[in-house]
């Protein structure tokens, strides 16, 4: 009798699946944001030079339009303070956002996009929607409306 183990359900479970959908989701909107022309040519080489990586797509991802404070973009991101703190001073020197002084809180500092960090924003948002289409013609419109329902009733709870 063969007593081995079996791992098989390793390979097939709902979180592996998850976690190899968004890794390969995000490497797609980070190659379509590397070939995007309106995104700022240093940018652009970064993010193709494979420099520009899934971690600091969440910056991208959760920084607020209005700005927001190291540690409501940790929460969001669900990171550490220290691990958005370095991705925030790696995409400081890369020009995407700058650190002001917060309105409300004068002893306060608040992470918001540059210019050129508005111009990645969008960049993204045309890619996430590039990425979003080719995913529904992959699968079929039904079933990945399906994925993105299911998704957010389970994001949700």
């Amino acid at each position: 009798m063969d007593t081995t183990p079996d791992d098989r359900w390793r390979g097939g479970h709902l979180g592996r699946w998850l976690g190899e959908s968004l890794r390969r989701f995000d490497a797609r909107v980070l190659h379509l944001m590397a070939h995007d022309p309106e995104v700022p040519l240093a940018l652009s080489n970064l993010a193709a030079r494979q420099q520009v990586g899934a971690a600091h797509v969440h910056i991208t991802r959760h920084l607020s339009l209005r700005g927001s404070r190291l540690t409501e973009l940790a929460h969001n991101a669900g990171m550490s303070k220290q691990a958005m703190g370095d991705l925030v001073a790696q995409c400081e020197a890369w020009g995407l956002v700058r650190r002001e002084p917060d309105p409300r809180d004068a002893r306060a500092r608040r992470i918001a996009f540059t210019p050129d960090g508005l111009l990645w924003l969008d960049a993204f948002r045309r890619a996430v929607a590039q990425a979003e289409a080719e995913f529904a013609a992959q699968v079929g419109p039904e079933v990945a409306t399906v994925v993105v329902l299911g998704l957010e009733a389970y994001a949700q709870t």
